[in-house]
């Protein structure tokens, strides 16, 4: 007997959490019947226990706990974010991906009520970082900045340690900028079409470089479709490609659009051609890659995702208050500066451009049997 009693006031809160559910639920049946069926209620702990803010109420002389067990309940669930949120960078500081999230930090933080903390995890050409976000709980506070490497890494490299799709929520893409090739402005031609008759002239002669996985990418689609022998050549980094674009070593590169602004602007190179479907804002006078007859698109977007699985309700919150942030005058102005395209996609549409640059990137790796170097 005393070991039954003993059980039965462990269990006490559990039925206190039956009978108060079962009240409520009489209580608007208006008039019906209840129960005609059994009550199955979930208890989200393991056997035995009870949630701190559960078992600290009190209970009244009859063992039912208050009314506003419930809400207290549904309180503690919805109250994103109690705590700082950590986004990490998959880069060292100073990239595109560092830069975009330490414009955006700090009004949402201020939005949030929680301290939002940029955290660099930089290695294994970005996989290191967002590994760690893949394996982090699924509760919303860990979260990563992504580009296109996201989706390249898994065409290009034997072993990934995550699904680019299974084991993420994307959020919101939040800004983007197109890739672009540029030249010495003594290469003999005006236009991406001069380019491409010039090379075609010159099989081989004609040194298009690269810094980096994406711009390795549209580097190898547009020879393709170009059809014209270039001597793609790898750097280190998009920096030094275009001081050496610019000294006059080689003829041209493959560059992100806000890393070629300043030297387009006071002429030491030549603006070819944008890989984007419009004109972008940042260099109007470059001519897009589908206006000289190439239906090229390669785009460094910058997306927030999170680890798959994290509650509906606190990816809504997310993806509303990135998108907020990003469309606010302030960051598009601080954007423009720099050369990002303010422009924004929801989750369900980053969702669709994570699929379409998987299936593209993948296909062009398999038809130009790309290798890492």
């Amino acid at each position: 007997p005393a070991l039954f009693a003993s059980m039965m006031n462990m269990m006490k809160p559990i039925f206190a959490v039956c009978i108060a559910v079962a009240l409520a639920l009489a209580g608007g049946a208006q008039g019906q019947a209840f129960p005609v069926k059994p009550i199955r209620v979930v208890v989200p702990y393991a056997e035995g226990g009870t949630p701190d803010h559960v078992s600290r109420r009190p209970v009244r002389g009859d063992g039912v706990r208050p009314p506003g067990l419930i809400r207290v309940a549904a309180q503690h669930i919805t109250a994103y974010p109690d705590k700082p949120i950590r986004v990490i960078v998959p880069y060292a500081p100073g990239g595109g991906n560092d830069v975009v999230m330490r414009i955006l930090a700090p009004r949402l933080s201020e939005r949030l009520g929680q301290s939002v903390v940029v955290d660099n995890r930089a290695g294994a050409a970005s996989m290191l970082g967002t590994d760690i976000v893949a394996r982090a709980p699924r509760d919303g506070y860990t979260l990563v900045i992504s580009d296109p490497a996201h989706v390249i890494n898994p065409a290009v490299y034997s072993k990934v340690p995550y699904h680019p799709v299974k084991d993420f929520d994307p959020v919101a893409i939040v800004a983007s900028t197109p890739l672009m090739i540029v030249s010495h402005p003594a290469v003999p031609a005006q236009t991406l079409r001069e380019f491409v008759a010039l090379a075609k002239s010159q099989p081989g002669r004609i040194v298009l470089a690269y810094g980096g996985i994406p711009a390795q990418m549209l580097a190898e689609l547009f020879r393709l479709r170009a059809a014209a022998e270039f001597n793609l050549v790898p750097y280190k980094g998009t920096g030094p490609a275009l001081t050496d674009v610019v000294a006059g070593q080689i003829q041209s590169t493959v560059t992100s659009t806000p890393a070629a602004i300043p030297m387009l602007k006071s002429g030491r190179l030549r603006g070819l051609g944008v890989a984007s479907l419009k004109r972008t804002l940042a260099a109007p006078d470059v001519p897009t890659f589908a206006e000289a007859g190439m239906e090229i698109v390669a785009e460094n977007w910058y997306g927030i995702q999170a680890p798959a699985g994290i509650p509906a309700a606190v990816r809504a919150k997310l993806e509303r208050e990135f998108i907020a942030v990003a469309h606010s005058p302030e960051i598009r102005e601080r954007f423009l500066a720099i050369a990002l395209e303010p422009t924004t996609s929801n989750g369900a549409e980053f969702k669709a451009v994570i699929a379409a640059d998987l299936k593209k990137w993948s296909a062009l790796v398999k038809a130009a049997n790309i290798k890492v170097e």
